[in-house]
């Protein structure tokens, strides 16, 4: 009988993995406790090839002690950057980056006007949190907006790779360029998915008969 999932997956991983508070719990309470917490069950998933884009392992670095990091984390997830010359980008997506940025130039623009006609009727504090509030709403979530969130998606592209990120912008333009993707919170069941599966593997594996004389 052929074993599950024999067949080796690739899944790149984003920082948001171990740093955001909202998904990292399911490996630890701190980034760095995250991480220990991954390593420990991605080594047992011999299935899996997880990669991490250079500039994404140095932000990452930057949230973790790294005195604490696993050494066998570095031989888990292997870094790559993404090729700088041989991806080719679809003319309809610098479209729609462009549709996408002047509609948010507008909302900007309109963020702005309804701060000015609010200044003097409440107070002024409350002006600024609300535009900062709605303009980052309105400019930087749903837009890749960073090279290392480029990167991320470029490596999952070159590698065929799932791509594992708390991200919307990122998750947005994966589907565009056809990239398969993962929400954090699920990622851990995703993991344990192919350990459960090793072991019945092993469970079902029928036992060598002696052979009688």
């Amino acid at each position: 009988m052929k074993p599950v999932k024999s067949r080796k997956d690739i899944v790149v991983l984003d920082t948001s993995l171990f740093v955001n508070p909202d998904v990292r719990n399911d490996f630890g309470s701190s980034p760095t406790e995250a991480v220990k917490g991954f390593v420990a069950i991605a080594e047992r998933i011999p299935a899996l090839e997880f990669y991490m884009p250079s500039s994404i392992f140095r932000e990452l670095m930057n949230f973790v002690d790294q005195r604490k990091i696993p050494g066998s984390f570095l031989s888990i997830v292997h870094q790559k950057s993404p090729s700088k010359h041989e991806l080719t980008c679809p003319a309809f997506l610098l479209y729609e980056l462009i549709e996408d940025i002047r509609d948010r130039i507008n909302k900007g623009l309109r963020i702005a006007e309804k701060a000015v006609r609010n200044a003097g009727k409440v107070d002024e504090r409350e002006v600024i949190q609300g535009v900062r509030k709605s303009y980052r709403e309105a400019l930087r979530e749903g837009i890749i907006d960073s090279k290392e969130d480029v990167d991320l998606i470029r490596l999952a592209k070159e590698l065929n790779a799932l791509l594992v990120t708390v991200d919307h912008g990122a998750i947005a333009w994966a589907e565009k360029l056809g990239v398969r993707w993962l929400l954090p919170e699920k990622f851990r069941d995703y993991l344990m998915s192919f350990i459960e599966a090793e072991n019945k593997g092993r469970k079902a594996a029928p036992k060598k008969q002696g052979i009688s004389k």
